[in-house]
């Protein structure tokens, strides 16, 4: 489990593989520290196990899945990459609850200075968009962000200086991909709702409350 408090930022030093899959060698610092091989390293919000070590960098493996449903297909050598290691039992919990487990890729439409801040307008899917809540949490590329604003296929996020200053979103422009995990409590609470997509005949309905006794 993550936070979605980025550590610090690591760099692509080098990448073995296509899209199909891949094996990326990641140089980083502070995300090293006290880590171990088969440890969990959130990179860019994808959880990742470390596969090899030494002084200055980490190796991870990158299946099929992720590639098809993540911004990794378009990996290169010398990408920044946001890094968190998963939280351990006693930590602060600055963020909020973060699996690495991400639901699809975003695209940006708009970066608009607001003052201080940043406005990011990111588009994604219906399915995406139908589970985020305003003023709920969003984590995009590993980062844990509030969401100023909702609608039918896109969202928007307000970026404080900080988090500019200390994540890849400096870097980002408009058209690019972002990775997106949805809170997962409520990911689990539209589940128990509306039970499985596929059956409308489960989840929670009025028969199912009459039946035990809700109502």
């Amino acid at each position: 489990m993550f936070t979605g408090i980025i550590e610090e930022i690591g760099h692509v030093k080098m990448i073995k593989g296509g899209k199909n899959c891949a094996s990326i060698k990641i140089k980083a610092k502070k995300v090293l520290e006290k880590t171990r091989l088969g440890d969990s390293i959130s990179v860019n919000g994808v959880c990742l196990t470390v596969t090899h070590l030494d002084k200055d960098t980490f190796s991870v493996d990158v299946m099929h899945e992720t590639m098809m449903h993540s911004s990794f297909c378009n990996l290169k050598a010398g990408d920044m990459l946001n890094l968190e290691r998963a939280m351990a039992l006693g930590d602060r919990f600055g963020g909020h609850i973060v699996s690495g487990h991400i639901d699809g890729i975003g695209k940006i439409k708009s970066i608009q200075k607001d003052l201080t801040a940043y406005r990011y307008r990111i588009l994604t899917s219906e399915r995406i968009a139908g589970q985020i809540v305003l003023k709920g949490s969003i984590t995009i590329d590993g980062i844990s962000l509030t969401v100023t604003d909702v609608d039918k296929d896109s969202f928007e996020v307000s970026i404080i200086p900080h988090t500019m200053n200390n994540t890849i979103l400096f870097m980002k422009k408009i058209g690019d991909l972002v990775n997106l995990e949805n809170d997962i409590i409520g990911k689990y609470i539209a589940k128990f709702l509306m039970g499985n997509t596929k059956d409308t005949n489960k989840g929670l309905t009025m028969d199912s409350l009459l039946r035990n006794g809700f109502v």
